[in-house]
């Protein structure tokens, strides 16, 4: 059993406690930190937990096997530094702080320790893991190119990066944006009540990772709740391509395939085994497995789980890191790059930064 502690109670905290939760058998939460009384009060009603006031209270009442700190970007970093300091492992919401110089200070401060891991969940997430699966196995050769047009700054990095194994070397990047008109039907809650086309902005990235490898980002206002816009990804590799579901590739013989990825979903017509995604397969061998199976987690949360359970692993010594902080700085640098490119108008080229020795 992982003994774990939240600090932050907003809507991403929610998350954590939902799977501790779920996963009972796995983790125990023996505190949340949040400020408010209110705050506090509500989290013991609907939960049933405890609750500090700051993380001082909370380290002097228990010592968890590692925190979860799910504050806001520029809170990050003493929270970080505070645990870290108190010799407690960490996994840390994205980004782990907010500027450059914010990431450099938290590197040199912490990053010796090597007690922090970051929540990056994306290439956690059932479909990038099974394309993902794919690529490492050699499937479509060598990866050269990546475009994601699904989620924003860092988190599109990081599929970017993970997929191109692409380090820490200086990154180039040129990006502008666009305005055009676009229904917002949704948010994070429900249906907007206005259904009027209103200006959307298009940021459009191309980034240089160096040896040959590059990115393309394409991210539009609120697409992570718009459904009026698909999401994309492309992976490019020097015997094939992948494209969302499908890839093309040549095989031997010689002769060009095309294949899918296909999901294999519990609790369709006649199959009584409740709501659930078991597995998806690509040309009949599963690719990727849901290690949570009657859980009834979505895509976000088996991923959330997955690093959950990893960083359990790893802080017990017995398992593999999840996502080091020095990853994470480098995908918050480049997102950095895309935004100071866009603001100036300018290529921006990234530095080398203190993480990358």
């Amino acid at each position: 059993m992982t003994k774990i502690a939240i600090v932050g109670a907003g809507w991403r905290a929610h998350f954590y406690i939902h799977i501790a939760q779920a996963l009972s058998e796995n983790f125990e939460i023996v505190g949340v930190v949040a400020r408010q009384e209110s705050t506090k009060a509500s989290l013991n009603e609907k939960y049933g937990i405890t609750t500090y006031s700051d993380v001082a209270s909370l380290l002097t009442h228990e010592t968890p096997d590692y925190v979860v700190s799910s504050v806001s970007w520029d809170s990050n970093p003493s929270i970080l530094n505070e645990l870290v300091m108190a010799g407690i492992p960490v996994l840390s919401e994205t980004p782990p702080a907010p500027t450059y110089e914010a990431l450099e200070k938290l590197w040199k401060e912490v990053g010796h320790q090597g007690l922090v891991q970051v929540a990056e969940q994306y290439l956690y997430l059932p479909g990038h893991a099974a394309r993902l699966a794919l690529t490492r196995a050699g499937t479509i050769g060598e990866i050269t190119s990546v475009e994601v047009s699904s989620t924003h700054g860092y988190h599109a990095v990081s599929m970017m990066r993970g997929f191109l194994n692409a380090g820490f070397g200086p990154a180039t990047v040129n990006a502008h944006a666009f305005v055009a008109p676009l229904i917002d039907p949704l948010n994070r809650d429900s249906w907007n009540s206005d259904l009027t086309p209103k200006a959307a902005k298009t940021t459009v990235g191309l980034i240089d990772f160096g040896s040959g490898k590059s990115g393309i980002y394409n991210f539009v206002d609120n697409q992570w709740h718009n459904q009026l816009r698909h999401r994309r990804i492309v992976v490019r590799g020097s015997a094939g391509e992948i494209v969302d579901d499908h890839a093309i590739r040549l095989i031997d013989g010689p002769a060009i395939t095309t294949s899918r990825f296909e999901r294999y979903q519990l609790g369709y017509d006649l199959n009584l085994d409740g709501y659930d995604t078991e597995h998806i397969s690509f040309d009949g061998k599963v690719v990727f497995k849901n290690p949570f199976i009657g859980k009834r987690f979505m895509d976000e949360e088996i991923a959330i789980g997955q690093i959950m359970v990893q960083m359990a692993d790893w802080a017990s010594g017995e398992g593999t890191a999840t996502y080091p902080l020095a990853e994470a700085c480098q995908d918050h640098l480049i997102s950095l790059a895309i935004e100071e490119s866009l603001k100036t108008g300018q290529t921006v080229t990234t530095p080398r930064a203190s993480w990358a020795k």
